[in-house]
């Protein structure tokens, strides 16, 4: 256990500095950033829709005969969420409107990225396999998430200097502190609770991959998109291939 403790700590340490990069990267490459940016959650949704059906979702049903309930209650669970803060947090004072472009998908996006952190403790704690397995796609999707973080809080009206700062603290810094915070509770629980929130997790996954990503890169009409779409598949096929 000890040692799956330390993986998923250098695990989300990892994703934490992807972040940064893709904040770093926006910041002073633009225009490149921009460009590629749709392939880059692309081949992220890929593997973590694939790599969820293929891999989690089995294992979370293997281990508790519930799990599609979970599985359910994350994806929607996450939904509402999101719901929520878009339809009551912004429009409740009007002079927030402005700020809300940015805001609430940081408040969104840090709670997500607060949510990673426990799927790297529940991940791992399952097998290191299946940590790494359920945080490939997510280490990979961390790039993209920093330069939008980033980009959204500037179209919000903030400052370069405090864009940055902002997307860091949301996107990079809650993933280790999620892990952190999760683990302790996580690691001493029974097969069937931790089957449940694996489920809990592969729904959330789901929700980031199919209703996040994907709606986001489609939206820039990137001809090879699918390509890369593809290439994420093909890398959680192949891992799990690889394992059986």
């Amino acid at each position: 256990m000890e040692n799956n403790f330390w993986t998923a700590l250098a695990t989300s340490l990892v994703a934490a500095g992807v972040t940064s990069s893709g904040i770093y990267t926006i910041r002073h490459y633009v225009k490149w950033g921009q460009r590629n940016s749709a392939y880059f959650m692309c081949f992220a949704a890929g593997v973590l829709i694939s790599a969820s059906f293929l891999h989690i979702i089995p294992k979370s049903l293997s281990m508790n005969p519930n799990a599609s309930v979970y599985l359910l209650v994350g994806f929607f669970g996450l939904h509402l969420f999101n719901r929520f803060i878009t339809a009551f947090v912004c429009q409740k004072d009007p002079d927030m409107e402005q700020y809300g472009i940015g805001l609430v998908p940081m408040i969104g996006i840090g709670f997500h990225s607060l949510i990673d952190g426990f799927v790297y403790s529940i991940a791992f704690t399952v097998s290191i396999f299946t940590g790494f397995l359920a945080t490939t796609g997510m280490v990979l999707h961390e790039f993209p998430e920093g330069i939008i973080t980033y980009l959204l809080l500037l179209k919000g009206g903030f400052k370069e200097r405090s864009a940055m700062l902002f997307a860091f603290l949301a996107a990079a810094v809650t993933t280790p502190l999620g892990m952190l915070v999760s683990y302790p509770i996580i690691s001493r629980i029974d097969e069937t609770v931790l089957g449940a929130m694996l489920a809990l997790s592969a729904g959330a996954l789901i929700y980031v991959g199919a209703t996040h990503l994907l709606p986001k890169a489609e939206q820039e009409h990137k001809r090879y998109s699918f390509v890369a779409l593809g290439g994420g598949v093909l890398v959680a096929v192949i891992i799990v291939i690889s394992k059986a």
